[in-house]
């Protein structure tokens, strides 16, 4: 089983992915999914290579980039082609998810523009840590914005990832200058991120911001561990609980005292 350090130095790794072909990415799979990754029915296309290292992260097969398949944004969009009239009649569109989409972002922003092109609603998921990397035509493309703060405590966001905070912050008060439709994910792990002071951080700065729709308040969950132990890794946080409905709307409150809405 790889240590918390081995692991780190894999996610260090990914940020210098080898140079692809123009119009092409590597990918983990696609997916089709309802209500989770965006409005309505979506075509989910998750990228493979990742920066960050999340104890709770659900696809640790989306980590390298070498474990993915390579396509072309051809192939992708002739598959999202055979979902079309279903997408569009469930009121739906593509998403872009990973993995780390930004580490690709030349392919990431490929995507999106011939999605765009076609009509279809768009959404970018991410960390937000490799946001510099997104320039403004890949967000022009972009109808919304899936953003994960993870924690609104440098430490604690930097225990839970192995990576810095700042970053993610910086992306997110750059989508908000551009007034860039957004919704925040944030898990709630009991132990990790469920400290008061912790969640008022993030509520805090999400009610800053002005173009936040709403924080989706996701429960933990250990359905991965499964997933974890064929890949020959150890799941950090089996012996974790999920949290309980009065934790629950505990945080999704903290969020709604200060005037953001909570789901």
């Amino acid at each position: 089983m790889n240590t918390r350090d081995e692991v780190l130095a894999q996610a260090a790794d990914e940020l210098r992915p080898p140079p692809a072909p123009d119009g092409t990415g590597v990918i983990s799979s696609w997916d089709l999914s309802v209500g989770v990754d965006g409005p309505g029915s979506r075509f989910v296309v998750f990228t493979c290579g990742c920066p960050l290292r999340c104890l709770y992260c659900q696809n640790p097969e989306t980590w390298r980039m070498r474990d993915g398949r390579r396509v072309t944004v051809d192939e992708v969009m002739a598959e999202i082609g055979k979902y079309r009239r279903f997408i569009e009649v469930a009121g739906g569109g593509v998403t872009v998810s990973g993995g780390e989409p930004l580490l690709q972002p030349r392919f990431t922003a490929e995507l999106l523009r011939r999605c765009k092109d076609a009509g279809l609603h768009t959404a970018l998921d991410t960390s937000g840590f490799l946001g510099d990397r997104a320039d403004d035509a890949l967000l022009a493309d972009t109808d919304l914005v899936l953003l994960d703060i993870k924690s609104g405590d440098p430490e604690a966001y930097r225990a839970l990832t192995g990576r810095d905070l700042e970053p993610t912050l910086r992306f997110a008060r750059r989508l908000a200058d551009l007034g860039k439709r957004t919704w925040v994910r944030f898990v709630l792990v009991p132990g990790l991120t469920d400290a008061p002071e912790h969640v008022d951080a993030v509520a805090r700065f999400v009610a800053g911001l002005g173009n936040v729709e709403h924080v989706d308040v996701l429960p933990f969950h250990r359905m991965a561990a499964e997933k974890y132990g064929r890949l020959g890794l150890t799941f950090p946080l089996a012996d974790v609980r999920p949290p309980g409905p009065d934790l629950t709307a505990r945080v999704r409150a903290q969020f709604a005292v200060r005037g953001v809405t909570a789901i």
